[in-house]
């Protein structure tokens, strides 16, 4: 009922935004004709509206502020975008990387929701009573490539990794990143942590990770799969998709910070069949939707061309 009072005070909002429309219209359209429009006040029918009706105090356009895991940036603005057009709601996106995001907001940053990388921090800030309690939910799984933009460099079966004909591999920090941390445990999985270590450059988040290797100052890197996939368009470059079975699952979940009417009705239209075909066509995985690969045969192939 929660969520369906939310959905309906923001349709109320469009038909409100579409009579105040109709209004300043009509007022255009007949002000030659003789006719008298005062104070915003149209009559028609014996109907009255004023604009104090239409812009009551609850309807008023709102803006709030998100902050958001790098890897999701993208996504979440393209969400942000069908929101505002819904309701006229203005989101501001501030993205960094979850470690970060997550030291800003316990120590008092204005943010009003937050979409983590991972489970842990939206956990902490909801048992730090930072966060609303109940709000948390899993918004997305994260999904992790190795990739090139160069065409054929990264093959199906990283052997790339192995044969070692690259100077520079980008991961993003495992202490900040999620992805980073992921990019460890594949690895790890691999027995090849210990000697590309030489060979790695860390990025802050995974969107600094992304540009180290978009401007090719590291030839390939593990990136987050959203940041290469744009719906309806094919995968620049080269990559090597991760099999789930190499890596523990990036669960991102997101809490609500501040108790305010809009940044429920935004975190409800998250949960919308309309948000998430959108996070879906990032390349993102939805909980309900984990598959688990076969991993002794991944690891045991890419072993086997070292």
């Amino acid at each position: 009922m929660h969520h369906f009072k939310l959905y309906r005070d923001t349709m109320n909002f469009r038909f409100l935004k579409s009579i105040r429309n109709l209004l300043f219209l009509s007022s255009g359209l007949f002000a030659g004709s003789g006719l008298l429009f005062s104070s915003g006040l149209l009559f028609s029918s014996g109907l009255l509206f004023s604009s104090g009706l239409l812009f009551s105090s609850g309807l008023l356009a709102d803006e709030i502020r998100i902050a958001t895991a790098s890897n999701f940036a993208e996504t979440i603005r393209v969400i942000a975008r069908n929101f505002a057009a819904d309701t006229g709601h203005k989101v501001t996106i501030i993205n960094g990387s979850t470690g970060k995001l997550y030291a800003q907001i316990i120590h008092g940053a204005p943010f009003d929701a937050f979409f983590s990388g991972d489970v842990k921090r939206a956990e902490l800030l909801e048992k730090q009573g930072l966060a609303i309690s109940g709000s948390r939910f899993t918004y997305a799984i994260g999904k992790l490539i190795l990739w090139s933009p160069k065409a054929d460099y990264v093959d199906t079966e990283a052997k790339v990794l192995s044969q070692q004909t690259f100077r520079h591999l980008a991961i993003a920090n495992p202490k900040l990143a999620p992805y980073g941390k992921a990019a460890q445990e594949i690895l790890q999985e691999l027995d090849l942590w210990d000697t590309l270590k030489a060979r790695m450059v860390r990025g802050e988040n995974i969107g600094q990770t992304f540009h180290f290797v978009k401007s090719m100052n590291a030839e390939l890197g593990f990136v987050a799969f959203s940041q290469v996939k744009r719906p309806g368009q094919p995968v620049e470059g080269s990559f090597w998709e991760v099999p789930q079975a190499l890596y523990s699952p990036i669960e991102q979940q997101a809490v609500q910070l501040k108790d305010n009417h809009t940044v429920s009705a935004f975190l409800s239209f998250v949960k919308t069949d309309e948000a998430l075909r959108i996070i879906r066509s990032f390349a993102y995985g939805i909980k309900s939707g984990i598959k688990s690969g076969i991993k002794s045969g991944i690891k045991s192939g890419v072993k086997n061309a070292q």
